[in-house]
């Protein structure tokens, strides 16, 4: 499994009760005094300062918006630092709006020293009614929305801070010939210190980048806005937000936003300042698409350009009921006749308009385009009246009896292109109303032949039903905001649409040497989208893959096909997230807050398995696409399975899968109390478990060549290990670089005793303990009893006394602050003297200064057998800070050389015995090997018997401590580093 960002790195907290005092001193009033405002205080006006002094709610000291966009996959961090000025507990509300097509994938908190780390858990089934409606009906009935609203509310102490860390990822989609990346800024107050970062990395070259005005409203749900991409590429750039900066270095675009409190409050007062939109296309040749690999995986972007345009087939379905009245329906009107401007002379058309009754302008007919048939469907469009119900089915079959018509008929096209535009703003109220039938009677009158694109405007439409038409019929769906420009969104759907380049596109790749592969036939491929396929490579070691696209194109079929060079693809794609991590690490450096910074680690660990995450995140919507489609019981729940399976691996937060995270309980001293419930993150709009984002191409097909269950696979990212360790038993093993040789012995302790592994409190002032826990032995073993590292610590002195303990279960970090970081999610922290870094249920890497680090594995039994208990690893990692008079069970041997040498045969014919010669002593050893790496791999070793007592320094009891933080000399009382 990939490396999941879960915690922010480089944290400073405040202990309860105490706060940092202002930059500003005495020069702002002393209301004031908590608020940072990153400008020189004689500036900030009068309003502004009456506008903090009143506020009652916590302050947002710091919201920092990371984001990073390696090959059209974005992956975003928000941190947030928010301040209780008051001296009793306060609520803070942390919101956050996300793409509706994106996904959460981490949410953490951390409120009085306690980190409250979410989990991913798979959606409990609603509960139904007496009336079989679900109770919830935000999350059963609403489906849709332009955005979701992630919402957590957490009590803060009296005089503290709260820290909020929120990650989600999306895939870039390309329309009308540009992605479009969109962020919120609407933290519904002033913020002292707003920042947002945005990198582009692609792997091809960037063009056309631009930075448009903030868009205010609610929607952020793509480019079908007044402001929209429908302008020719050559009209004039709007002008970008005041503040906002763009550097291009070697082909990362990096974008920069911070307007200060003052900026921020001429924009809006109440901190709703709009949506920070970026807008891109990248240069692309001819042939099979870009194919990148990484891992083991492939993502293909095919968008062919430079093609003639299939001639299509519309009837367009306009609803006419009486809640289209006014504004809706000359809207929809505007947008009708810009569109029949846009008509080509090879097009066919046709309308059905419906309310009660159905009312077709060319009864069994499809029109060609001419200026006497644009200007009678003018005629027709203006004069459409507004009364009446909504026959949603009728209107559905009307349109699909028109085109079925044309094309048994003997004017009809071979390769044209037909579809449906449907448009309503109501649930069916007249004729069949239930929406199982009207699924099932659209599917029997399109019969596969043509697509319906379904558009729903307001609050009042079941989305759902929709959304179903469309996916079942190669369409897609979009909502149309209440508050949103109806026209001008629906004539941006229309030109997305509206010019056609293939039909029934296939792309297929060497037998046998992919699998696991996401939708590869495609209804449609309109002019400024892009299809996008990944999938797992079967042999990583292959010299190439060859790919194979057939499409039909208006009277030809069109065949591309070439061999991929999978090794060079390999190189380059590793070079690009090479300059992403870098250019992460760079921006986030030059960020204020220390815990800002930490951003670039969390980013970082995502762009080093990005191929992977987007081939999760595909198979993850197809899942819920074909989930949609599905015709039975047991096909329905097979797809639910397996998408939700991906969604936990990835840890996903989707219609499928619940957020949950433990809230702090704030006791009446000010104090916070460990939580003892999980509570579910709040998300206003909240996707149900039957929706999708409906941002689809039109494609068909289905996920039934996708797995069934996902293993969670230890985590991709590299550590660092050298041999030297305590594992197991404990087995420890002993490496020496310098002679080539590696020693092994075990030590037979009783379970509660604390042993040193390694001293330098003298030099670098580590010192490192491990505690045992006994087991009872598995049956047939010599042994009584065995032990294992329950819990390892590491202690530093300098520059002042810190440490870290690290259990199966959790890691507490006592430096700056104390923390409690769960081990069953990611995450890295940096305290100044230690830092820490988890893998999820794989790894603690500790690092001391930048010399020093030991990993410790973790080895955990989901169902246990007697003799079976949890229990760590402990190896060292970087020892070079470690001076050469190191000491402890593994720190005596750093910088020993040794030697191995054969004695003379005895005479009575057995083998001749080996000793190991170290530090003067002569130590016999015979051969053996081990498993290590948590039986990963094995190592062929010396092994010293009798608990290791003449290998060693000294004897076994010798090197046991006092407790877990026991930092004393080795041996107790003296400086001496051997025994005699």
């Amino acid at each position: 499994m990939l490396l999941l960002p879960a915690l922010l790195a480089t944290f400073s907290l405040a202990a309860p009760g105490q706060l940092e005092r202002s930059q500003f001193g005495e020069d702002i009033d002393s209301d004031l005094a908590d608020f940072d405002f990153g400008i020189a205080p004689r500036r900030v006006p009068r309003q502004v300062k009456r506008i903090l002094a009143t506020e009652t709610k916590p302050h947002i000291q710091e919201l920092s918006i990371t984001t990073t966009v390696i090959s059209r996959y974005a992956f975003t961090a928000v941190y947030c630092a928010m301040l209780n000025r008051r001296s009793a507990a306060a609520d803070g509300v942390f919101q956050f709006q996300i793409p509706v097509d994106a996904y959460v994938s981490n949410f953490t908190m951390i409120i009085g020293g306690r980190v409250y780390q979410s989990e991913v858990r798979p959606k409990e089934k609603r509960v139904k009614q007496e009336n079989n409606k679900p109770k919830n009906k935000e999350s059963g009935e609403e489906s849709l929305r332009p955005e979701l609203v992630f919402r957590m509310v957490a009590k803060i102490p009296g005089r503290n801070r709260a820290y909020f860390l929120l990650t989600y990822e999306q895939l870039l989609q390309r329309r009308l010939g540009r992605y479009e990346h969109v962020t919120s800024l609407r933290p519904l107050q002033l913020v002292s210190r707003l920042s947002l970062d945005v990198t582009i990395i692609d792997h091809s070259a960037i063009t056309d980048l631009q930075v448009l005005p903030l868009r205010s409203g609610g929607s952020a749900s793509g480019p079908n806005t007044a402001n929209g991409p429908n302008a020719p590429k050559t009209a004039a750039k709007p002008p970008r937000p005041a503040n906002a900066v763009i550097k291009n270095e070697k082909g990362v675009w990096k974008i920069t936003f911070s307007p200060n409190i003052v900026q921020q409050a001429k924009m809006s007062t109440s901190g709703l300042l709009g949506d920070f939109v970026i807008r891109y296309d990248v240069e692309r040749e001819m042939g099979v698409g870009d194919i990148q690999v990484l891992n083991g995986h492939f993502v293909h972007h095919f968008a062919p350009k430079d093609l003639p345009v299939v001639p299509k087939n519309v009837v367009f379905v306009i609803d006419t009921s009486a809640s289209m009245l006014g504004t809706k329906i000359r809207q929809t009107k505007d947008a009708l006749f810009t569109i029949l401007r846009d008509l080509r002379a090879a097009d066919r058309f046709n309308f059905v308009s419906f309310s009660n009754r159905i009312k077709v302008w060319q009864p069994d007919r499809l029109v060609p385009v001419t200026p006497l048939s644009v200007r009678d469907a003018k005629k027709f469009i203006y004069m459409l009246p507004t009364s009446g119900g909504t026959n949603i089915d009728d209107a559905i079959q009307a349109g699909s009896s028109l085109l079925r018509g044309y094309l048994s008929g003997p004017d009809a096209g071979p390769n044209s292109v037909s579809l449906i535009i449907f448009l309503t703003d109501g649930r069916p109220t007249v004729g069949e109303i239930r929406s199982t039938s009207i699924l099932g009677n659209a599917r029997s009158a399109v019969r596969e032949k043509f697509c319906i694109f379904t558009i729903g405007i307001g609050n009042d439409v079941d989305y759902r039903l929709l959304e179903r038409m469309a996916l079942e019929n190669c369409g897609m769906m979009r909502r149309i905001d209440e508050e949103a420009d109806a026209g001008a969104m629906l004539k941006g759907f229309y030109d997305e649409i509206g010019t056609p380049l293939l039909s029934d596109v296939r792309i297929n790749y060497t037998a046998d040497s992919v699998e696991y592969v996401t939708r590869r036939l495609f209804a449609n491929y309109f002019n400024g989208s892009e299809i996008v396929v990944a999938g797992k490579l079967t042999n990583e070691s292959a010299e190439s893959l060859h790919v194979r696209v057939a499409a039909s194109n208006n009277d030809k079929t069109i065949v591309l096909e070439t061999d991929v060079p999978l090794r060079h693809r390999q190189t380059e794609t590793e070079k690009r997230v090479k300059a992403a991590v870098a250019a992460i690490a760079a921006g986030t450096k030059a960020l204020e807050s220390g815990a800002a910074r930490g951003l670039g680690s969390v980013l970082g660990s995502i762009a080093e398995d990005f191929v992977e995450r987007v081939w999760g995140f595909l198979s993850i919507k197809e899942g819920l696409r074909s989930r949609l489609r599905s015709r039975t019981s047991k096909e329905r729940e097979d797809h639910t399975e397996r998408a939700t399976n991906l969604s936990l691996t990835y840890r996903f937060f989707t219609p499928l899968t619940g957020l949950v995270v433990e809230k702090p309980r704030v006791l009446d001293d000010g104090s916070v109390a460990p939580a003892t419930a999980h509570e579910a993150v709040s998300t206003a709009n909240e996707l149900p478990a039957d929706a999708e984002d409906g941002q689809g191409q039109g494609q068909t097909g289905s996920l039934s060549n996708m797995m069934g269950k996902v293993e969670k696979r230890p985590a991709k990212k590299s550590i660092t290990i050298s041999k030297t360790s305590a594992d197991g038993d404990p087995h420890f093993v002993v490496d020496f670089p310098l002679s080539k040789l590696t020693a092994c012995f075990n030590i037979n302790g009783e379970a509660g005793h604390v042993l040193r592994l390694v001293s330098d409190r003298g030099h670098s002032g580590v010192t490192v303990n491990g505690k045992l826990i006994g087991a009872p032995a598995p049956p047939g073993s010599r042994k009584q009893q065995r032990t294992y590292f329950s819990a390892i610590a590491v202690v530093v002195e300098r520059p002042k006394r810190a440490y870290i303990e690290v259990t199966p279960k959790k890691v507490i970090l006592d430096g700056r602050d104390r923390l409690v970081l769960p081990c069953h999610a990611t995450a890295a922290v940096d305290s100044g003297a230690l830092a820490v870094s988890i893998v999820a249920e794989a790894n603690v890497t500790v690092t001391v200064g930048g010399n020093i680090s030991f990993v410790i594995l973790l080895h955990r039994y989901k169902n246990p057998a007697p003799y079976q208990r949890d229990h760590l690893g402990f190896y060292i990692g970087h020892s070079e800070g470690l001076s050469p008079n190191c000491h402890g069970l593994l720190g005596q041997f750093l910088y020993e050389e040794v030697g191995v040498a054969q004695l003379p045969a005895a005479g009575d014919g057995k083998p001749s015995p080996f000793v190991l010669k170290v530090k003067e002593r002569t130590v016999p050893v015979v051969q053996k090997s081990r498993r290590i790496y948590g039986g990963a791999q094995s190592v062929d070793c010396w092994f010293a018997r009798n608990n290791a007592a003449e290998l060693i320094d000294g004897r076994y009891r010798d090197y046991l401590m006092t407790h877990m933080f026991d930092t004393g000399s080795w041996p107790r009382g003296t400086n001496e580093r051997r025994l005699n």
